[in-house]
């Protein structure tokens, strides 16, 4: 009943950080859009369908997911994101990456690769999930590991955390390990260090209260979505 449930708001919190997500790109210019971590290619042609597109790009390390993104006429690169990214400077008006940044061994050359492909003037939107959300301060508290980082182990899932949503199950693949949590003001103040401009965030989530009662606190959401900017 208790996985249940978590199952349900963690659910509502996605949706709502899509509507985010969706929100900041809402707008903005777009001919060429790149999809970083874009799997099997369904979201990433649901956004950039939306931003009326002309060319789509996607990084994906898993080949089976890109030949799926392929075929929805994705133009996929398979790639490990922790390498140089497989485009020219100023390639994109958009980068978008939902639940990536989180997976990253080294931030600082995810995010200077991130603004290198940007044109000037373009836009990243980055989504990940907050350190100092309530039920991750909360698990913090209680001396436990803090949700959003209890798959750091290929040998145990749920670590470190009773409630954690995956306790139990057999560990994922090494690619959903998580490596690095931000907080707010950590995330805010990392993209601005690589020179992009934060114009705006939005949060999802709020356990256990409505999901979107995230978007009125996003310093203690569950989601974080950034629209940031390169300006130079």
């Amino acid at each position: 009943m208790l996985r249940a449930t978590a199952s349900r708001l963690y659910a509502a919190a996605e949706a709502v950080n899509e509507r985010n997500i969706r929100e900041l790109l809402h707008g903005r210019l777009c001919l060429t859009f790149c999809d970083l971590g874009c799997d099997d290619g369904e979201w990433t042609l649901d956004l950039s369908q939306g931003l009326g597109a002309h060319r789509v790009f996607g990084v994906e390390l898993v080949a089976d997911r890109a030949r799926i993104a392929r075929k929805r006429g994705i133009e996929v690169a398979v790639a490990d994101l922790g390498a140089a990214f497989p485009f020219s400077d100023e390639s994109f008006d958009i980068v978008h990456a939902n639940q990536v940044i989180e997976h990253m061994s080294d931030i600082d050359h995810f995010l200077a690769e991130t603004k290198r492909v940007l044109r000037v003037g373009g836009a990243a939107v980055i989504s990940t999930e907050n350190g100092s959300s309530w039920h991750n301060i909360l698990a913090a508290i209680m001396g436990w590991q803090i949700f959003s980082l209890t798959n750091v182990s290929g040998v145990v899932s749920g670590v470190g955390n009773p409630l954690a949503l995956y306790r139990g199950c057999p560990p994922g693949a090494s690619t959903w390990r998580h490596k690095t949590i931000f907080n707010y003001r950590g995330l805010v103040e990392i993209l601005q260090a690589h020179g992009l401009l934060v114009e705006r965030t939005l949060g999802a989530g709020y356990y256990p209260l409505p999901a979107g009662i995230g978007r009125i606190d996003s310093r203690h959401a569950h989601f974080i979505a950034v629209r940031a900017v390169r300006i130079a």
